[in-house]
């Protein structure tokens, strides 16, 4: 009879162990309970794409104009985020990616030792250099600038920012790649583009202007055609007659 009721206790023991472990799991997972994601992945700060997938155009920097006032020390700053994969001193090892000492006006691809990606070298055929221009375009967007590349860096949508970390780059051995004089047609009281009419342009006949009436053309003595602009119609405030209605 002992013996039952031990065995009844031992069991009695195990059902209770086992209905507190279901019941502990059961409240867990209603506490901690998670939706699943709606869409699958993280989000990467790359440059937006307009609508149909094409990259909406934007005109490159002046670089006559920027470089000259760019930020040294904020292009180094942004340069924090380049060493985890860069080396930057003169003669120094390639990492994960290859040394840039000299980068801006340098050759693509051509940093002896590094194996670069098919698709790097492919790009080194169509751009052999990296100019101002196209390193502004492959820090903007990598893998867009050089679809397949290995270089898995977002890319940095600031403009100024990538101002700053060009010009730093040309100070680290790239002194002798010349900055261009700056572009005429981007300077303040430039010319407008065609299509564009300068601020204070005379307009053409017959077109009403603030506060006149419209212009008309008149004779001159020489037969020659000139504009002349006709007094606007006083108002019924002005002039103290009702407008007829």
């Amino acid at each position: 009879m002992s013996g039952d009721l031990n065995g009844n206790k031992i069991l009695g023991a195990v059902l209770a162990t086992a209905f507190v472990i279901v019941g502990v799991q059961q409240v867990t997972g209603a506490i901690y309970h998670s939706e699943a994601p709606e869409k699958m992945g993280y989000f990467v700060d790359a440059p937006e794409e307009a609508a149909g997938g094409a990259a909406e155009a934007v005109l490159p920097p002046d670089w006559g104009t920027v470089l000259p006032t760019a930020d040294l020390a904020a292009g180094e700053a942004a340069f924090a985020r380049c060493v985890a994969c860069h080396t930057i001193n003169a003669g120094g090892a390639s990492g994960t990616g290859p040394n840039l000492n000299g980068i801006v006006g340098g050759a693509v691809a051509a940093r002896g030792g590094f194996a670069y990606s098919d698709a790097m070298k492919t790009h080194a055929a169509e751009a052999p250099t990296w100019t101002y221009d196209q390193l502004d375009q492959f820090l903007t967007a990598p893998g867009r600038h050089v679809p397949g590349t290995k270089m898995s860096f977002a890319g940095i949508r600031d403009t100024q920012t990538r101002v700053n970390l060009i010009a730093w780059l040309r100070s680290q051995g790239s002194g002798g790649y010349a900055v261009p004089a700056p572009d005429p047609a981007r300077q303040p009281g430039a010319a407008p583009a065609e299509g564009e009419t300068p601020e204070g342009a005379a307009v053409e006949a017959g077109t009403p202007t603030s506060g006149l009436g419209p212009q008309v053309p008149v004779t001159g003595a020489a037969g020659q055609s000139t504009v002349q602009e006709s007094p606007a119609a006083p108002s019924a405030a002005t002039s103290g007659t009702a407008s007829p209605r």
